[in-house]
């Protein structure tokens, strides 16, 4: 597996990179966010939000447009906004430094098995007028493709694999970001708010409230 450290500060990053291959990773390093953008052949980005160039925000975007790899946003930047920013733009988790090498290596693995399809993944699922193709990663509402952002993703497949039950909000953060998830819950209800807006009508995605979130059928 590569990883892309994106980090300005080259003795972190080299460190990174060494203390990754002893772990069996593979490792590059991006010291901008342009040099970053210019990079290829890698499973997972570690991104820094304290680039020379480019804020981290900005890159973290950008790679989010680009392609669905893996992004995991290590920064000192504590606050729980800059927190939700950085969910909400499609970074898969978020680790403040200063933080333990061995929580980074399970953070990385975790996410990745995440991504890993399992075998009752290659069947669509269908809601109503609905499909979450899970092999694919692809959404539909009728004839009408839906783009969605990684964790939207997930989130909505989440839902739809027992579409009418209730879903409780730590079941979606573990299940979606971390099963030792304490970051800010307020991201869930970023995601939500955005699945909505984009599957056209806010009564696909019904709020029980004090407990979670349920998908309904909703006619053509």
């Amino acid at each position: 597996m590569q990883v892309l450290i994106v980090e300005d500060d080259e003795s972190i990053a080299g460190s990174l990179a060494r203390g990754l291959e002893r772990e069996g990773f593979g490792a590059q390093i991006a010291t901008t966010g342009e040099a970053a953008m210019r990079a290829s052949d890698y499973d997972i980005v570690l991104l820094d939000l304290n680039l020379p160039d480019v804020d981290g925000f900005d890159i973290c975007r950008r790679l989010r447009s680009a392609s669905d790899v893996p992004i995991i946003v290590v920064s000192a930047r504590a606050d729980e906004v800059d927190r939700v920013i950085g969910l909400e733009l499609g970074a898969d988790d978020y680790i403040v430094k200063p933080f333990g090498f061995r929580e980074l290596v399970a953070r990385i693995r975790a996410v990745m098995r995440r991504r890993q399809p399992r075998a009752d993944d290659q069947l669509p699922l269908h809601v109503g007028v609905l499909t979450v193709d899970r092999r694919t990663r692809r959404v539909s509402v009728g004839d009408e493709e839906i783009a969605l952002t990684p964790k939207e993703f997930d989130i909505l497949a989440l839902l739809a694999e027992d579409s009418g039950a209730v879903h409780s909000r730590e079941k979606i953060l573990e299940e979606v970001w971390d099963p030792h998830w304490y970051g800010p819950t307020k991201t869930l209800d970023v995601h939500v708010a955005s699945l909505r807006k984009k599957l056209g009508d806010p009564g696909w995605i019904e709020t029980v409230r004090g407990v979670g979130f349920r998908l309904r059928a909703l006619a053509d």
